[in-house]
């Protein structure tokens, strides 16, 4: 493979391996661990604000877990009434389109798209909910968080990084 060719193939600003879609072990010392993955950004901002190789840190979330919040129950009523008010929006954005490019038509090919939206999404969404019996009568949301972070340096800049990050704790108070 040429210079070119390789230059072309790597990402820019990483030292990522050469098949990103695998996925690989994170190398480096630890120069801090944080609770939150707010205070790890900080810290890697505060790397960066002075003219340290970020290109070198890596933040790794230790002992992750899927957290699934509950936000709400599940209705008949409360399914049939989104699956109404987004077929209404998409039947809006189908029948604007088709008024746009038809030639003459007026209001009818939007009322048509409304009422089809409206009716093809309740239709789908009734169909889905009673597939389901009852088993997942809630509607939540999934993230994956981690119980700390870790910021990690390769070892030619850790002890760098990790008195930076000391000075950084000292004067926010940050745990590292």
């Amino acid at each position: 493979m040429s210079e070119m060719t390789q230059a072309f193939t790597q990402t820019a600003f990483s030292n990522a391996p050469a098949n990103p879609q695998l996925p690989t072990l994170p190398t480096g010392w630890p120069i801090g661990s944080y609770s939150s993955y707010e205070e790890a950004q900080r810290a890697v901002d505060h790397l960066a604000d002075n003219d340290f190789p970020v290109t070198d840190v890596t933040i790794v979330g230790v002992e992750p877990m899927l957290v699934e919040r509950v936000a709400g129950k599940l209705s008949w009523g409360r399914v049939l009434g989104s699956a109404a008010g987004s077929g209404a929006w998409f039947g809006l954005f189908v029948g604007l389109l088709l008024s746009m490019f038809g030639t003459g038509a007026g209001l009818l090919p939007i009322v048509i798209g409304l009422v089809a939206g409206v009716a093809f999404s309740m239709v789908f969404a009734a169909v889905s909910y009673g597939a389901s019996r009852g088993k997942r009568d809630f509607v939540s949301h999934s993230q994956l968080v981690a119980r700390r972070y870790d910021v990690l340096s390769q070892p030619r800049n850790a002890e760098r990084g990790r008195e930076l990050l000391a000075h950084l704790a000292a004067r926010v108070g940050l745990n590292s």
